[in-house]
């Protein structure tokens, strides 16, 4: 690892420049994510909080009881939004789910620790409404690409009952890191993000999965195999944090990078898919 060198952090962390065809990806997932809100039944842009952007749209299950899986979008905590990401529903609804996928606010108008509040506030949300979707709050999954993998590991650790007395101790039990970001020293020192995330020594040590107590739950992480080195090592890296009995589950898929591998988790029969339905069943 290389964090004095800004020309290496560029070429680890900067996926659109990895995978040129990114937007091909993005033009694919806006299309899909359309047609999924107007093909399934939903609730959008539902408030959670009071800032314009702490927003969530909720894809109903059929049956009541539901288990319920919460999609936490990526975009470097500095980009991109709910509406991009409808496209996860369909696959995850069709798993029997009923699907919440929120939006935050973006840096730099706020801090990582400050979106990493909102998810929680969020969940806390889905912990209390779930059950008119059909969902079950007691079976709530979290599933994250990118930045939102980060965001999926650190909602194990959350102290619920500080945020919320009502709330479980353990509101959230399972959760899929996809392509996570785990160790956010390398990220803080990125000099393409600096300028929006301006993440602080303090910053790091807070909100970085890795420095923070193994969580009693489970969590899956994954990350394409054609991904950089970094996105790869900082899989691995939760595992060797956490242990291999909170993180039973850490792989790296094969032919997928940082944009393509999200799209595998909507592909019957892909590992990914296989692997966040097997999740999803633990919540039984």
């Amino acid at each position: 690892m290389k964090l004095n060198d800004p020309v290496w952090l560029e070429q680890m962390y900067n996926n659109r420049a990895l995978v040129p065809a990114f937007p091909e990806h993005a033009e694919r997932w806006l299309r899909d994510s359309a047609q999924a809100r107007v093909q399934m039944r939903c609730a959008l842009d539902l408030r959670y909080g009071l800032s314009g952007r702490e927003r969530l749209d909720v894809f109903a299950a059929e049956r009541p009881g539901a288990p319920v899986v919460v999609f936490i979008h990526g975009g470097y905590w500095r980009a991109l939004d709910k509406s991009d990401h409808s496209f996860v529903a369909p696959a995850l609804h069709g798993m029997g789910a009923a699907v919440v996928v929120p939006s935050y606010d973006l840096c730099p108008a706020v801090g990582i620790p400050q979106i990493t509040l909102q998810m929680v506030r969020a969940l806390a949300w889905v912990w209390h409404h779930i059950d008119s979707f059909n969902g079950d709050p007691r079976r709530i999954t979290v599933i994250g690409h990118s930045a939102g993998g980060h965001l999926s590991a650190m909602m194990l650790n959350c102290l619920w009952q500080q945020f919320d007395p009502a709330l479980p101790p353990d509101l959230v039990r399972r959760a899929l890191s996809i392509s996570g970001l785990h160790d956010l020293e390398p990220v803080s020192r990125a000099p393409f993000l600096q300028v929006d995330l301006r993440l602080s020594d303090q910053d790091v040590r807070r909100a970085s999965p890795i420095r923070l107590p193994a969580p009693n739950g489970t969590l899956y992480a994954v990350a394409g195999a054609d991904e950089s080195q970094e996105f790869i090592r900082q899989t691995r890296l939760i595992e060797q944090a956490w242990g291999p009995k909170v993180v039973p589950v850490c792989e790296t898929l094969p032919g997928l990078n940082h944009f393509s591998v999200i799209e595998s988790l909507c592909e019957p029969g892909s590992r990914l898919n296989q692997l966040a339905r097997q999740l999803i069943e633990l919540s039984r």
